[in-house]
C-alpha cells in the first residue's frame, strides 16, 4: 500500500504503517550517522541534552556529498543501519518515531521498535542522487566538526521509503524471504 505521511510522525501514522508499505514522507527529518550517534549516546550517559527532540522525529542514516550549485544537498543515499544498532534502542526509548537506513537490524532494535511503537524504513541504496531531489533544505544543527556526519535538519517533500519493520515487529526482510522460499 502507498502512504503519505508527515514528519515528525504521529503515533497514528506509525501504527498505520505496515511492513512492505511504500511511504512518502513530507516535513522535517534529521540525519545522523555513526559518529553523531556515538556523541548523542555519550551525552545521554552524562545526562546532557541531545541536539534535537527525539519524540516523534525520524532520523535518516545518511551523510551527504557536497551540494552542487543551486541545490541544498548533494547525493543523499542511506548508510547501513546496523552500524547504529548499539545506539538505536536508547533513542527509541526516548520516543524516536522512526529511522531510515538500509539493511537489516538486530533483534534488540526490533524489540525497541515494538516496545516504543516506532518504525524502521528503508531507502534505496545507490539512489542517492534521486533521493536528494526530495530534499528541499539542509541545515547543520549539531556536531559541525564531524563534516558529512554532522547532524542535519532536512525539509523533505515526498521522500520515498519502504516500511521494513513496523510497530508490531513485522519484518519485511524476513517475510519476503519466507514468501520467496514458498514459491
Amino acid at each position: 500500500m502507498e502512504r503519505y505521511i508527515k514528519a515528525p510522525i504521529s503515533k497514528e501514522d506509525v501504527q498505520a504503517c505496515k511492513s512492505g508499505d511504500y511511504v512518502y514522507i513530507t516535513g522535517t527529518i534529521y540525519t545522523a550517522r555513526d559518529a553523531a550517534h556515538k556523541r548523542m549516546y555519550e551525552a545521554l550517559q552524562k545526562g546532557e541534552p541531545l541536539p534535537m527532540e527525539m519524540a516523534g522525529n525520524i532520523i535518516y542514516y545518511m551523510g551527504p556529498s557536497p551540494a552542487r550549485e543551486g541545490r541544498p544537498i548533494g547525493s543523499a543515499g542511506p548508510t547501513t543501519a546496523t552500524r547504529m544498532d548499539k545506539y538505536a534502542p536508547a533513542l527509541l526509548d526516548l520516543g524516536l518515531g522512526g529511522m531510515i537506513g538500509k539493511g537489516k537490524r538486530q533483534e534488540a532494535v526490533r524489540e525497541a521498535i515494538v516496545r516504543n511503537g516506532s518504525v524502521y524504513f528503508a531507502a534505496v541504496g545507490g539512489a542517492g542522487a534521486l533521493l536528494s531531489k526530495a530534499i528541499l533544505s539542509s541545515e547543520v544543527i549539531a556536531y559541525d566538526d564531524l563534516g558529512t556526519e554532522a547532524i542535519r535538519k532536512l525539509k523533505v517533500e515526498n521522500f520515498p521509503a519502504i516500511v521494513v519493520i513496523d510497530s508490531e515487529g513485522n519484518n519485511l526482510y524476513e517475510t519476503a524471504i519466507k514468501e520467496y522460499c514458498k514459491r
